[in-house]
């Protein structure tokens, strides 16, 4: 019975890691389109909520192939790896928005982020060089500045956890189940 609610928790845990980053992803789409590039507000996710679920996705991958890499090591370890992460996440997060790409063009007809045709190093319009290296950059930043904080975050909810997880989980499929159903009837 216990394995059964430290595998609940982790799986509460982690759904809030995704939640918070898929909301921190589109709090920086919406940034970079309103104050970087001066194009002005428009929703940057597929939902109707403040969340680009392919940065909850990314983060998620990179907590499970590259944060082990450097949780709970030495700081001169930790330095030593920044490289790796870099590297491995700006290519996870290429590879996924590549997918996520083919996916959305499936489903919605086009992708809800900006095409890269302009960009020296593109393919497709899909994926550039250039956002790869942000990705890499925001990879660091992520797993060596944020996941730590927002860990302690997490652990400080204690019991609370439980029901923080409900609500946000609730209004999540509640949104996503809409988005599916508006998305089949057209």
């Amino acid at each position: 019975m216990a394995i059964r609610a430290a595998r609940a928790d982790t799986l509460r845990r982690y759904f809030l890691y995704f939640l918070f980053y898929s909301i921190l992803g589109w709090c920086y789409e919406v940034f970079l389109e309103v104050v970087v590039y001066r194009w002005g507000y428009s929703d940057r996710g597929v939902l109707t909520g403040p969340y680009c679920p392919v940065y909850g996705i990314g983060a998620l991958v990179f907590l499970v192939l590259f944060y082990p890499l450097i949780r709970g090591q030495s700081v001169r370890r930790r330095l030593a790896m920044v490289p790796v992460v870099f590297l491995g996440c700006g290519l996870a997060a290429t590879l996924i928005e590549l997918i996520a790409s083919y996916l959305c063009e499936a489903v919605l007809g086009s992708w809800p982020w900006q095409t890269y045709v302009d960009y020296a190093i593109n393919f497709q319009g899909r994926i550039a060089l250039s956002p790869s290296i942000r990705f890499g950059l925001g990879g660091v930043l992520f797993l060596y500045v944020l996941q730590p904080l927002w860990e302690k975050l997490v652990e400080a909810m204690g019991s609370r956890r439980k029901w923080v997880f409900t609500v946000c989980a609730v209004v999540f499929a509640v949104d996503l189940v809409s988005f599916v159903v508006m998305t089949a009837i057209g």
